[in-house]
């Protein structure tokens, strides 16, 4: 793959807690110059860049992140607001203490409120996959799409592992067709972005595409 089909798939991200407008800035600025899928970062940060850049950019934030327990009424008002602001893309952050407790019905309820919430944008769920079984993993890819979001995500980047290979294979295997795959956390070599975008992942959430592929970029996720 060459570099610029690679940075077509990623998700130039800056979600650090320490993250300043002016790392936020030279992010939206290399997102603009290699043509990446888009940004994703901080909700806070969503209206100052499309004041700043408006339809130059494309902008991905974040919902109940990075736990997921945030109430479900939060979630829907966040992501409200953050395509108000100017979101194009919403990634959520599912309750995994109600998987784990085998509530998958109200994880179901939880995705469709936030995809009417959203209607007209790209949803993505986050389940993070390093704290789920195999058969929470295959049950939560039915989930997913019995609930119509457009893409199912490994990793928040911040739990104990982020995306791996073994992860969006199984995914592949138990989505429905309508359902993309998004890896993040842990994608650190052009070996792992070729490696993820050939098994069958869409996007890859990262802070180091650019900076490894370029030459140059923001620092950490």
């Amino acid at each position: 793959m060459t570099n610029q089909e690679i940075l077509s798939h990623i998700d130039h991200t800056l979600l650090k807690a320490v993250a300043e407008w002016k790392g936020i800035a030279k992010l939206c600025d290399e997102a603009i110059q290699y043509q990446t899928a888009s940004v994703c970062i901080p909700p806070s940060f969503v209206k100052p860049v499309h004041e700043e850049y408006g339809a130059k950019i494309n902008i991905c934030t974040v919902i109940g992140f990075p736990l997921g327990y945030s109430i479900t009424a939060a979630k829907v008002l966040e992501a409200e607001r953050a395509i108000l602001s100017g979101a194009n893309e919403i990634d959520m952050v599912i309750n995994i203490g109600d998987v784990k407790g085998g509530h998958f019905d109200w994880v179901l309820e939880e995705i469709k409120l936030l995809r009417k919430a959203t209607a007209g944008k790209i949803l993505k769920v986050i389940i993070e996959t390093c704290y789920l079984g195999e058969e929470e993993k295959i049950r939560l890819c039915e989930i997913v799409t019995k609930a119509e979001a457009d893409y199912i995500k490994t990793s928040t980047g911040f739990g104990t592992a982020g995306a791996t290979l073994a992860d969006v294979q199984l995914f592949k295997k138990h989505i429905g067709p309508k359902v993309k795959i998004k890896a993040a956390g842990g994608v650190k070599t052009r070996e792992d972005l070729e490696t993820f975008l050939g098994a069958g992942a869409d996007r890859i959430g990262t802070s180091s595409a650019v900076a490894l592929l370029t030459g140059g970029g923001a620092a950490g996720y």
